[in-house]
């Protein structure tokens, strides 16, 4: 992932934290807002209840190789923080990879109704 696309100016966390919608299952809490920019930026979030640093690291790139891996998947132009939960730390690679990949689903079907509406 590039640095252009990363999220990281604690502002930027929480106003789309603060301001936009979410989807959460047992592993994730994604947010989710609409940006001005022509492609898709993300923030990673690991909590503590993962374990010490060297694990939320390995979290962090699994999560990275995930995002890289379906970049085919996101709506353009939206800002996404994903917050990864403490049980994900019992599950594998494939298991939190399909909840991800389920998880965006809404979140694009989620967008596509939105946009109807309007």
């Amino acid at each position: 992932m590039r640095k252009l696309y990363i999220v990281k100016n604690q502002r930027d966390f929480d106003k789309i934290i603060k301001d936009g919608r979410y989807r959460k299952n047992s592993s994730y809490v994604i947010y989710y807002e609409k940006n001005n920019l022509p492609y898709d930026r993300f923030g990673i979030s690991v909590g503590k209840r993962i374990g010490n640093a060297v694990n939320r690291n390995k979290y962090k790139r699994k999560l990275r190789a995930i995002i890289d891996n379906y970049k085919k998947l996101y709506v353009n132009s939206q800002d996404y923080i994903i917050i990864l939960r403490g049980i994900a730390k019992e599950k594998e690679y494939k298991e939190l990879e399909n909840e991800f990949l389920q998880l965006m689903d809404n979140i694009r079907k989620d967008i596509k109704l939105h946009e109807e509406k309007k």
